[in-house]
């Protein structure tokens, strides 16, 4: 194992959800691997409800290149995963091969990081039944739907699993997760 840790995005993925994780990851001694549909340039989007405003505003952001597709993943070869953001997860969630490392992680007891929307993949994937995290509000329905526990706080810790409401909890869950991260790693040697 190369220290390898996936960041899940895809088209309209929240900018500073997945820059902040991957560039954390990079100082933590890990190898960030952009995951996607398919191998490619990815349009992220930033998101943040405006004052005055009952919806969110979108911005487009940066790009990012995927490093690798979904269907060529061997979840195996990865520490953990992290479920970005933004619009994309509600577009990609149903995709296969993502259901099925989704399911890879939850199942190994790996350390998994959601943020936002990044919700929808794991309730999708039927792995959030009787777990607690946090999400943004407009998703409690998608988490409590499928069995779990929202919880309206900066960094929530159920086990293997570490969750943050929006970008403004990022330095709430993010270190609590990679201390799992580091965990894993020592103990895979």
């Amino acid at each position: 194992m190369e220290n390898k840790v996936l960041i899940i995005i895809g088209d309209a993925t929240e900018t500073v959800d997945t820059m902040y994780p991957y560039f954390r990851l990079i100082e933590g001694g890990y190898k960030p691997v952009l995951a996607a549909p398919e191998k490619r340039e990815y349009q992220m989007v930033m998101h943040q409800v405006k004052p005055g405003w009952t919806i969110t505003r979108e911005w487009e952001g940066y790009s990012m290149h995927a490093d690798i597709a979904f269907k060529d993943i061997k979840p195996e070869e990865y520490v953990g995963i992290f479920f970005s953001g933004g619009r994309a997860p509600e577009y990609i969630r149903d995709d296969e091969d993502l259901i099925r490392i989704t399911q890879y992680f939850f199942d190994k007891n790996a350390p998994i990081a959601s943020v936002c929307h990044g919700v929808e993949i794991p309730a999708r994937a039927g792995r959030v039944k009787g777990r607690k995290m946090a999400t943004v509000p407009k998703c409690q329905f998608d988490l409590e739907v499928c069995g779990g526990t929202f919880v309206n706080e900066a960094c929530v810790v159920d086990g293997n699993l570490v969750s943050g409401r929006t970008f403004w909890d990022h330095g709430h869950y993010i270190g609590p997760w990679m201390d799992l991260l580091d965990k894993a790693r020592d103990a895979a040697g």
